[in-house]
């Protein structure tokens, strides 16, 4: 009897550490979440006070860039060694980047900061995403993704009018500074309530991989940044850079194939179901990141509204995405994954070919019901990709396979950004440019970001059309009893307390 009274008192102190956990991954979601727009918000006061106002975009690509590279690092030492050392670690990073940024005296250091703060940023949301797969089941796996989701699209909401507000009454340094008790208390429940395998097992890391991926990323990203708005191809310096990026990418493939560890498993990738997934999150990504970036410039410099417009114009998007994604993960264990992709991606196109075609006599309640249509194709897709992607792969692959599918889609954006403004300047470009030009160029990009949605569309149809029950890896199974009273299989434990 004492022994079965230990065993059901187990159950409860287990459930509770989970809990615990869940909130600490939220609380890190909801800050690498803000952190883009509330940083937004501050910026023109920033460099008013900092100067070096021609560097400002690399206050928000510096940021980008590393949080992006640093992400199938993070994903592949957490598979080898655990999520829990890691997260910390990048928790750890996050704040340090924020309290140097916050005391930041140049625009120089500024933007030297933000890489460190987005290297921490790199290992938030994807190990976040890598816990919560491993401490539920399956059926559970949607409904706190969703959740997780959810948490992303608040963030985006009221970050623009906390960065506002915080640094009109305080200072634009406290938009750094408030990251620092947040951080800190997500990093104690996670901390307190999991704790890594105790097996002292070396692995043999893949930093070769590492560094030849984080290369072609960088130079990628990078080139493309100097193929935007300035319309052809750049600077002198672009093409060589296209071109290193291209050779980095082509010697990380032969590095792989030989590696114990791959940082990026090719056999993964020969997979059906992951290589689609990969190619559709990519094609999303350029169409995401396209909307995000020029519907608030179409909007006051196409359409003639205000800042106070502009800034609010994705609102309708990102609230389409967080009650679809909510509703997306209780539904698609039931319908499969393909038909939520497919049926978020003809959204998502349906929105995009409206968007082509708003100009300035259009009526005002067009554009908020299209961008409700966005997001909620976007929120069924995204979310349907992330779990696609953790299910039917095996748990020791979790961590690099989840971090993969948020690499492709911010690669993806990277992308978009750089090839819709391409678009929009090659309309701008003669002399004399007008409104209705904007207008037009705008149009262009977001025709341009139709046909990718329907390409995403094609891509998504090679995945399987099996039930997620029948496509899940069996090394990626986990009972209801396993998940509240055992210790997950993946280097991965809950605290008893």
């Amino acid at each position: 009897m004492h022994t079965a009274t230990r065993m059901m008192d187990r159950a409860p102190r287990t459930r509770t550490s989970r809990a615990v956990a869940t909130a600490g991954v939220l609380g890190g979601t909801f800050l690498a979440a803000i952190e883009t727009t509330v940083v937004a918000a501050a910026m023109p006061t920033v460099a008013s006070q900092l100067g070096g106002l021609e560097h400002y975009s690399w206050v928000f690509s510096a940021y980008l860039l590393t949080s992006t590279v640093s992400i199938p690092l993070w994903g592949k030492l957490s598979d080898l060694y655990g999520r829990r050392r890691f997260y910390l670690w990048s928790v750890g990073l996050f704040l340090l980047g924020s309290a140097l940024s916050g005391a930041a005296q140049s625009m120089s250091a500024l933007i030297l900061f933000r890489a460190l703060q987005g290297v921490g940023a790199g290992g938030l949301l994807p190990l976040g995403m890598s816990v919560l797969g491993d401490l539920y089941t399956l059926e559970e796996r949607g409904r706190m993704q969703g959740l997780l989701s959810g948490v992303w699209g608040v963030a985006s909401v009221v970050g623009p009018v906390t960065g506002g507000y915080v640094t009109e009454l305080f200072s634009w340094r406290w938009v750094f500074y408030l990251n620092i008790p947040f951080g800190i208390a997500a990093a104690l429940a996670v901390g307190g309530a999991l704790r890594d395998r105790s097996d002292r097992e070396v692995y043999q890391v893949d930093y070769a991989g590492a560094m030849l991926l984080t290369a072609s990323a960088t130079l990628l990203i990078v080139a493309l940044s100097g193929s935007g708005f300035e319309g052809g191809i750049g600077g002198w310096w672009v093409l060589p850079t296209y071109v290193g990026a291209a050779l980095c990418g082509v010697w990380l493939v032969r590095v792989e194939r030989r590696a114990l560890e791959p940082m990026v498993p090719l056999d993964l990738l020969s997979d059906r179901m992951v290589a689609s997934i990969s190619v559709t999150g990519v094609l999303v990504g350029v169409s995401m990141f396209g909307a995000i970036s020029y519907v608030p410039l179409f909007v006051q410099e196409g359409l003639g509204g205000t800042p106070v417009e502009a800034g609010q114009a994705l609102t309708p998007l990102i609230l389409g995405w967080v009650v679809t994604s909510v509703v997306t993960g209780r539904v698609v264990l039931r319908v499969g994954y393909r038909p939520m992709v497919l049926t978020g991606l003809v959204a998502v196109t349906a929105s995009f070919f409206g968007l082509s075609r708003i100009d300035e006599v259009t009526p005002a309640g067009v554009l908020p019901g299209v961008l409700i249509l966005m997001g909620m194709g976007l929120g069924m897709t995204i979310l349907s990709l992330v779990l696609a992607m953790q299910n039917v792969v095996s748990r020791r692959h979790l961590g690099v396979a989840t971090s993969f599918g948020q690499f492709t889609r911010s690669i993806g954006g990277a992308v978009g950004v750089a090839v819709l403004g391409a678009v929009i300047a090659a309309t701008l470009s003669k002399s004399g440019a007008t409104s209705d030009d904007m207008v037009l160029g705008i149009q262009r990009a977001f025709f341009g970001a139709t046909l990718v949605s329907a390409a995403a569309l094609l891509a998504a149809l090679r995945m399987p059309a099996g039930l997620p029950a029948d496509l899940v890896h069996p090394d990626n199974q986990m009972s209801d009893r396993e998940a509240s009273t055992s210790t997950p299989p993946t280097g991965l434990e809950l605290e008893p307390e």
